[in-house]
């Protein structure tokens, strides 16, 4: 039987690369016969650096063009950090696999400070993401919230040449680059609620498409699922892109699914949070349920006048 290509739609990020090698790399040891192709693209998310994601439209930056890439034939397969991933796909398009949710907390990042709780109240802090910067600003009124965009080693050559005290990345990313000595402190989730999807790879593709679907299939990681879905449930409840100040994390506990959730102004003075519980199976319930009661605490009004 000959070889089988899959062609794999990537951005050009080295996070984004690592990401599509590792999806290369499960395909081609589980199934002898396949072998694999990155399709190198640029996303409009990677040309707009000057300018918080938030402002410029946060909802599918990053993924925009790797699906019209499935859509046009040049690429079989696209490889996504799920934070990114939209609540809606293209027609045509669905998720068809999500692979073991690597570590999901924030990571502090700071050469002369050993943790957050040690920063000094007027402490300079890089991040570019409103969810991490609620939830800074509750803990360190005072604290200067800077601008942090490009990719993980820009970001930190910006902190290295003094441009902040410290920055908040992904734990994740850093892991995967081979980064896990920059990580100073991982930020307990009660500290800093990851983003909805944080920490875990998706891999989109053409739903008429049985072939491929059923190579994906064998690589999903159901437990992954299942608290992905219950977070992506929440999202798409509160019509939250991966540019909100929106945090949502499930985690499987015995045969029960626990997930917590929050929306915060940006100024950190207004956080609203709650948690809910239920039977694994009833994932986008629990999702639902968490946003519903964000809403009845108040939560749609901090996104309405962030964002109409």
């Amino acid at each position: 039987m000959a070889d089988k290509l899959i062609r794999i739609a990537t951005r050009q990020s080295p996070l984004a690369l690592w990401q599509a090698q590792h999806v290369a790399n499960l395909l081609e040891l589980t199934f002898p016969d396949v072998k694999t192709q990155l399709v190198k693209m640029i996303t409009r998310g990677d040309k707009i650096l000057d300018a918080p994601l938030a402002k410029v439209g946060g909802k599918g930056l990053f993924v925009k063009e790797l699906e019209q890439g499935l859509l046009d034939d040049l690429a079989d397969i696209a490889v996504h950090s799920m934070k990114d991933v939209p609540v809606e796909f293209p027609e045509g398009l669905h998720l068809a696999a999500i692979l073991i949710r690597e570590d999901p907390t924030d990571a502090f990042v700071a050469n002369h400070f050993k943790s957050l709780a040690e920063l000094p109240a007027n402490a300079r802090i890089g991040t570019s993401s409103l969810r991490r910067q609620c939830q800074i600003k509750e803990k360190f009124p005072g604290a200067e919230i800077l601008p942090l965009r490009g990719n993980v080693n820009t970001r930190l050559a910006k902190l290295d040449a003094g441009e902040y005290d410290a920055i908040i990345l992904a734990s994740a990313g850093l892991k995967r680059l081979g980064m896990s000595e920059r990580i100073i402190e991982a930020l307990d989730t009660n500290i800093s609620l990851p983003a909805i999807g944080q920490g875990a790879i998706g891999i989109e593709c053409r739903i008429n498409d049985p072939e491929i679907n059923e190579l994906l299939s064998v690589l999903h990681d159901w437990e992954t699922g299942l608290c992905i879905t219950a977070e992506r449930a929440m999202n798409a409840r509160l019509n939250g892109g991966c540019q909100v100040p929106i945090a949502g994390f499930a985690q499987r506990k015995g045969n029960k699914l626990f997930m917590r959730g929050l929306v915060g102004s940006p100024d950190g003075r207004v956080i609203y949070r709650t948690e809910y519980s239920g039977d694994l199976e009833q994932a986008e319930a629990i999702g639902r349920n968490v946003a519903e009661d964000l809403i009845v605490l108040g939560a749609d009004k901090i996104l309405n006048e962030l964002f109409g």
